[in-house]
């Protein structure tokens, strides 16, 4: 049975809260519903779907207990990676979170969230990749939100610049690219090949394909600063991406 309206919600909600010792009460200053058991104080705010209204709705309201909640349908569908960052948002923010099963004859409350402090884990090797990315990156290659073309990565840095390189000195070998672009990961941009810029005509031996052509056309203006860069200081650079 599909909800039509928030006030839907309400019941499930109240009946859910009385059960465990609240007396309930609907639409009290403000709020969807309130209820107290003790000196401890519940505030629901009910929403038929979760979004950016209920959000801060529920955040007005820690500015009259910290035991607030958002109460939403239960998803039929839940997408998995919107409903971990529903979840995520919620933790964040200390915002306890209640999902409704609305039924013909039973409906049922499930608390998915309970308001409390967030400390989150940092996850170093997350850091790590990120601060590796920076390092490597010659320079700032992206507008910050922009689609418009595929992100320039360290790894793709690197292989235009064998791509460069192959264009320079047509087929050459890989100990040769290596050396000369310089890149320390030469073999495996060769060998795996990831944006079909390379071919290879014997044992070790690679040429630019035309998608290698057009790519560094596209890429001008980063191949002429990494074609800079790289050129003059090639050990050093080999050095650090090592």
């Amino acid at each position: 049975m599909s909800v039509k309206k928030e006030s839907d919600l309400y019941l499930p909600v109240r009946r859910f809260l009385e059960h465990r010792g609240y007396r309930v009460r609907g639409e009290v200053v403000d709020c969807d519903l309130a209820a107290v058991r003790g000196q401890e104080l519940v505030v629901v705010e009910l929403k038929r779907t979760f979004n950016l209204t209920l959000v801060f709705q529920g955040i007005d309201r820690q500015r009259i207990t910290d035991q607030v909640f958002v109460a939403v349908e239960n998803p039929r569908s839940r997408k998995r990676a919107r409903w971990r960052d529903v979840h995520g948002l919620c933790r964040k923010l200390s915002l306890g979170l209640m999902t409704v099963t609305v039924g013909a004859r039973r409906s049922s409350v499930s608390v998915e969230l309970e308001p409390g402090p967030y400390r989150p884990r940092k996850n170093k090797s997350r850091r790590d990749s990120l601060l590796q990315e920076m390092q490597m990156r010659s320079a700032d290659f992206n507008l910050g939100g922009s689609s418009r073309r595929p992100i320039v990565t360290a790894y793709r840095e690197e292989a235009l610049r064998v791509a460069y390189r192959l264009k320079l000195e047509g087929a050459s070998k890989v100990a040769v690219v290596r050396e000369s672009a310089p890149s320390p990961r030469a073999g495996s941009i060769l060998l795996n090949n990831v944006y079909g810029w390379f071919e290879r005509v014997d044992r070790g031996v690679y040429c630019l394909t035309q998608e290698g052509e057009k790519a560094i056309e596209h890429y001008a203006d980063v191949v002429q600063v990494i074609t800079q860069s790289t050129f003059d200081t090639g050990p050093e650079m080999n050095r650090k991406a090592s």
